[in-house]
């Protein structure tokens, strides 16, 4: 991953808002809960041509999955329940945004399902790790949030410059580097966990 490796520096202008959450009573699981419904209006939209709204949407999902982790340290409620719910929430999260993107006829449906098995394999890779004993394992070249931040970016680099290239838009390309990416990742994460298990 590349973009998780500065939260530590991001912290710092996060920390404010996760003050202002706590005060106005926003548990981790209510945002986690409105991350959900921000990835779910994201893929309809995506499905409908809305690509402004539907970047948008991505935007607050990706803002709300950041927040409930920080809302949990910081109250010190981090729990097996919420982190169970919160993985949970990132795969549909995954499931609703890609297939909303190829589902519209953006991409067409090979590349999306490409990306879709990708993406899905290597955040349960990243899991399984722990589920085996190895402990959870993140590495890789494509992580959740690069992928959130570049579906925003090829988001709006087709609504300001709509062309293609050998066929794709930029959603298109971008849905193929998850696929292709997504399954290096996989292996990566798989042959980490092998080699940790010996």
């Amino acid at each position: 991953m590349t973009l998780d490796q500065f939260r530590p520096h991001v912290k710092v202008y996060f920390d404010p808002l996760v003050r202002f959450a706590i005060r106005c009573r926003l548990t981790p699981n209510i945002l986690t809960i409105a991350a959900f419904i921000a990835s779910a209006a994201a893929g309809l939209l995506f499905y409908f041509r809305l690509e402004l709204w539907a970047v948008l949407a991505v935007a607050i999902n990706a803002f709300c999955d950041a927040m409930d982790g920080a809302v949990a340290r910081e109250t010190k409620s981090q729990s097996l329940r919420g982190d169970f719910l919160d993985h949970a929430v990132d795969r549909y999260a995954d499931i609703f945004i890609i297939t909303g993107i190829f589902a519209s006829g953006l991409v067409i449906w090979p590349i999306g399902v490409l990306a879709l098995t990708g993406v899905l394999m290597s955040s349960y890779l990243g899991t399984q790790a722990q589920a085996v004993g190895v402990g959870r394992y993140y590495g890789g070249v494509l992580g959740r949030a690069d992928r959130l931040v570049l579906i925003m970016v090829a988001g709006i680099a087709t609504i300001l410059y709509p062309l293609t290239i050998f066929s794709l838009n930029w959603l298109g390309w971008l849905l193929l580097l998850f696929g292709v990416f997504g399954h290096l990742t996989a292996f990566q994460r798989f042959a980490y966990v092998w080699r940790k298990m010996e």
